[in-house]
């Protein structure tokens, strides 16, 4: 299922400097809309969710007020996407909803959402809506007890490198483009009503006290050893990509030797023949003779190596809360052995 969905109302050319979100406001409305979407739609499998978010730009921040998700399954061979979501903006308008499109959600593994995929999408995107972002929400996480909800925009140097569309060693250089700086985090503050915050209250207080025991549970050994495993996979797979292009080195290396002798033997045989006057050898294109390898495209290792760290980051984050825990709980029971 293919991400990129836009309103042709609103293209525009983005600029070198990119669009300027400090931060993006969504509403508790919203959330809880794309709760109930990525929790329907991935139960039991490994389905992927995707909705469009609506909103408004408000100063520096994106304010994020509604959303409606994307059809699954399409069962009209004559159904358009685009006019579906051109239609739902237009009844949203009708109601006096928020009806600007400022980008896309998705289901997904935080610790390695990156694809070319997604790369791809928020590329059309930030290039047809300036302030689009794509909002993560993890739904494996999320079932443990840790809301994760992250937005994420392309860096300029990543639009310029998919605008040059090369992505070799010498063209990642030019752009100043690493895995470090493919996507860039923007902080996600939500905001609930007044009303809502009061019921909240309410609620928290009807609700009996639980035992402290309880939030000692180490609720994220599943989650753990998920990314553990996710690590792995993606570090075998970064191997295989450094086993290639150490490959490809060795071939280019190799045909530069051979290019240097057969110009060294061409050199002796023409100072050979001129020594007994006559003719040199035809001149040869050497390009022919040899041709040369093509580069290995970059891009795919590159993502690898975000993964890698994203997940490392986030395996790291929950090691500290357990061991805390564990910490907690030995001397918990110490106290209760003394």
């Amino acid at each position: 299922m293919a991400a990129f969905r836009y309103n042709k109302q609103r293209m525009s050319n983005i600029n070198e400097n990119d669009y300027t979100i400090e931060y993006v406001q969504i509403d508790g409305l919203a959330v809880m809309k794309i709760v109930k979407h990525c929790h329907e739609e991935c139960s039991g499998n490994l389905d992927i969710a995707q909705g469009a978010l609506l909103g408004l730009v408000v100063e520096n921040r994106l304010e994020i007020t509604n959303c409606f998700p994307f059809p699954k399954s399409y069962d009209d061979e004559n159904w358009d996407e685009e006019e579906y979501q051109l239609d739902m903006m237009r009844k949203l308008r009708k109601v006096n909803v928020d009806h600007y499109h400022v980008g896309w959600y998705q289901s997904s593994d935080v610790g390695g959402f990156l694809s070319q995929l997604l790369l791809e999408s928020q590329y059309h995107y930030q290039t047809s809506i300036e302030e689009s972002v794509v909002l993560l929400y993890d739904t494996q996480k999320t079932a443990r007890g840790f809301l994760t909800l992250k937005a994420y925009r392309m860096t300029p140097q990543a639009i310029k490198m998919y605008k040059e569309n090369e992505f070799t060693p010498e063209a990642l250089r030019q752009c100043k483009v690493g895995y470090e700086n493919l996507m860039m985090e923007v902080p996600v503050v939500i905001r609930n009503s007044p009303l809502t915050n009061i019921l909240l209250g309410e609620l928290q207080e009807m609700i009996p006290p639980q035992q402290g025991s309880n939030f000692l549970d180490l609720g994220t050994a599943s989650v753990l050893e998920g990314q553990l495993r996710s690590l792995m996979d993606r570090v075998d797979d970064l191997n295989q990509e450094a086993i290639k292009f150490n490959r490809y080195q060795q071939q280019v290396v190799r045909q530069a030797q051979d290019k240097h002798r057969y110009m060294a033997k061409r050199a002796q045989e023409n100072a050979a023949r001129q020594a007994k006057d006559e003719p040199p050898l035809p001149e040869e294109d050497i390009n022919k003779l040899f041709r040369p390898i093509p580069v290995l495209p970059r891009l795919a290792p590159m993502i690898m190596a975000g993964q890698v760290d994203a997940y490392s980051q986030h395996i790291s984050q929950f090691c500290s809360q357990s061991l805390a825990k564990l910490y907690v709980m030995q001397s918990l029971q110490k106290d209760k052995d003394q």
